[in-house]
């Protein structure tokens, strides 16, 4: 999305005055960068909807449909944010050809952000609706050497509605390339005023680190705090911390002697 900035920059003025000056306004977006986002309410992040996307935008904006689509992707407040804000070369000569090290290894996406103590524009998994929710009850317990995860989501608002929780991982006895991983997620359709237990399972290689020399994901035995959360930024987030034991796993996730 920030491919384009150069091309969309030229009339960034001009769509930043127009969009300040209407209060009630707000912006169908595609692709880009977006130098008036501080001028307007709200965002509609429609990515390329192709030939009934007009309909579709339509029937989010004037309330038909609820609005429950969450962040693929982690958006940069500014490309200084991002692993290689610049990239020497140009693919288009044979001779100035670039070569990119992704010295970050596996802390991508909101990994790196967090990894590196950066505020987004808008956080991995973020999303609005027309109603509102709430969660509570957040356990975690191994059930067959798998992490499951319970809790309560309940609708809040006045309007029907569709939320994701979402589940991070944080290890408080060892390191992994990053402060938290996301372990699962759901979707979950509510009525309004309506409550609903959820539980999800976690993929155990997503609280191991996989070692090479022996072709292995290990977990060692230790506390793991559970975040639930709305998006990636973990505001507001609830928590609790488990306490696993020791866990080998061959390179397809299958448990394996220690």
């Amino acid at each position: 999305w920030l491919a384009n900035t150069r091309a969309t920059s030229a009339p960034a003025a001009r769509r930043a005055a127009r969009a300040g000056s209407r209060p009630s306004s707000n912006t169908t977006f595609a692709s880009g960068a977006c130098a008036w986002i501080a001028r307007v309410p709200a965002v509609l992040e429609a990515w390329y909807p192709g030939t009934s996307g007009a309909e579709a935008i339509a029937n989010v904006l004037f309330g038909v449909v609820n609005p429950s689509g969450h962040l693929p992707a982690t958006f940069p407040a500014s490309e200084q944010q991002l692993p290689r804000p610049k990239l020497d070369g140009d693919p288009k000569n044979p001779e100035l050809r670039f070569a990119v090290d992704y010295h970050e290894g596996a802390a991508v996406g909101y990994k790196w952000f967090d990894l590196k103590g950066h505020t987004p524009l808008f956080p991995f998994g973020h999303g609005l609706s027309y109603t509102s929710f709430a969660y509570s009850g957040l356990s975690g317990q191994l059930k067959d050497g798998r992490l499951h995860v319970r809790f309560k989501v309940t609708n809040t608002g006045n309007l029907a509605g569709k939320d994701v929780p979402q589940v991070y991982a944080s290890p408080l006895s060892t390191k992994w390339e990053a402060p938290k991983r996301l372990a699962a997620w759901s979707k979950v359709a509510l009525q309004p005023g309506e409550s609903r237990e959820v539980e999800v399972a976690v993929e155990p290689r997503v609280l191991a680190m996989f070692d090479e020399k022996s072709r292995t994901w290990r977990r060692p035995q230790g506390k793991v705090k559970l975040m639930l959360a709305e998006d990636a930024s973990g505001l507001n987030a609830t928590s609790v911390t488990v306490d696993l034991p020791a866990s080998t796993l061959d390179a397809r996730g299958r448990p394996r002697a220690r």
